[in-house]
């Protein structure tokens, strides 16, 4: 797969992640996992099983353009494969998920947890515009 990441320096700070060009990110077509310093690829390694809904190839792309930015800041990576990095993020999601709510209900929180989790919800619909 080849890297499509490339160098960012922009003079001052940057004011927002939608100020970075899609050639920035390891997942360039989501504008996921930023990699503009070495604090960011490490955090983009730690962070790539966490992605979701994106292909194979995407992951494949994401760790072409991890690798070269590595290179680029000096980040030594001990995976050789988008593999080692996890390819399947969250997969007891759902059970976790419901664990939680049990807990919460245990707890008397359920209210108060459901109505953070609506909140988020709402913001994240306003985020996708929708």
């Amino acid at each position: 797969m080849q890297a499509t990441w490339k160098p960012h320096e922009k003079h001052g700070q940057l004011t927002a992640k939608g100020d970075l060009p899609d050639a920035v990110f390891a997942f360039p077509s989501q504008r996921k996992e930023p990699l503009t310093d070495a604090k960011h690829i490490r955090n983009a390694v730690a962070r790539f099983d966490q992605v979701i809904g994106v292909s194979d190839e995407d992951r494949a792309l994401a760790f072409a353009n991890i690798e070269k930015a590595a290179q680029y800041y000096n980040v030594d990576l001990s995976e050789t494969s988008w593999r080692e990095l996890g390819a399947h993020p969250q997969a007891h999601r759902k059970e976790a998920a419901a664990k939680a709510v049990e807990t919460k209900r245990k707890r008397g929180e359920l209210k108060s947890a459901a109505a953070k989790g609506a909140a988020t919800r709402k913001r994240e619909r306003e985020e996708r515009g929708g």
